[in-house]
């Protein structure tokens, strides 16, 4: 659901807004037959009810949004951790011998571009496991031309303490990277968040019963506002598809890149 919601934000959030109006208007005229049958309706005493399923409502947007973008800004700084990983082991490159050096050099430079296009374009939607395996792939030849070079007879003791653990690290990161793009709620959550979103809007048009026309302000403005924020918090949980990116922070692996 809300990978479609983003692949086509336009139609999904015009098919929300369209059934969120229908569903008041339904909610309306539903309380007007039952006004027409029976006028002590308006004194059934159920406004504690609406307030509870509207609070519910609210506490589920509240969890999601928070639980969003929580997970958005960890995304955000784990881009920063990569970015000084890498850069502290290429740094570290300096203590090996100048003769191991060059092909080190070249791999991290193969590696950090493989990691840049790993996260951009495409590459989320369709192709990101094989970007990931090339990333993968680099990482071993690197890991294994710094053993080969910490291991030369010229090649100081630091080099093996202290080298091999800052690329452990790099290593380490991808892993966490791509564990938190695949990361999200339960569907179970927001299917309990759209369905509690169309009650609330049968229940906001039932308290309409009294209108013989639709009171087209309260029920545009509650129909776009939950669709706003639907949209809201799943661009927050896939920041690589929507309008609110985490790209943005990509310019920090390519600085290291430069």
């Amino acid at each position: 659901m809300i990978m479609s919601f983003l692949e086509n934000p336009i139609n999904f959030g015009l098919a929300l807004f369209i059934i969120l109006v229908l569903c008041m208007e339904a909610g309306r005229r539903i309380g007007r037959r039952r006004l027409a049958r029976d006028p002590g309706v308006l004194e059934a005493g159920t406004g504690a009810v609406d307030g509870v399923v509207f609070a519910l409502l609210g506490l589920l947007v509240a969890f999601t949004f928070s639980g969003a973008a929580s997970r958005f800004d960890e995304r955000r700084a784990m881009i920063v951790t990569e970015a000084n990983d890498i850069s502290t082991a290429y740094l570290r490159i300096d203590l090996l011998p100048e003769a191991a050096q060059p092909a080190l050099r070249d791999a991290f430079h193969r590696y950090v571009t493989s990691r840049v296009a790993t996260y951009q374009g495409d590459a989320v939607l369709e192709g990101f496991n094989q970007a990931f395996a090339k990333s993968k792939d680099i990482q071993a030849e690197i890991w294994k031309l710094a053993i080969t070079a910490s291991r030369q007879p010229d090649a100081p003791p630091a080099a093996n303490m202290l080298l091999l653990p800052a690329i452990n690290e790099m290593i380490d990161i991808t892993t966490t990277r791509a564990e938190a793009l695949r990361f999200h709620p339960p569907w179970p959550i927001f299917f309990m968040l759209l369905f509690t979103a169309l009650v609330c809007a049968l229940l906001g048009g039932h308290a309409m019963l009294k209108s013989r026309s639709p009171n087209w302000f309260h029920v545009i403005g509650f129909a776009a506002i939950v669709t706003l924020t639907m949209y809201v918090i799943a661009d927050l949980e896939y920041p690589r598809l929507g309008q609110i990116q985490v790209g943005s922070m990509d310019h920090i692996l390519e600085d290291a890149l430069k």
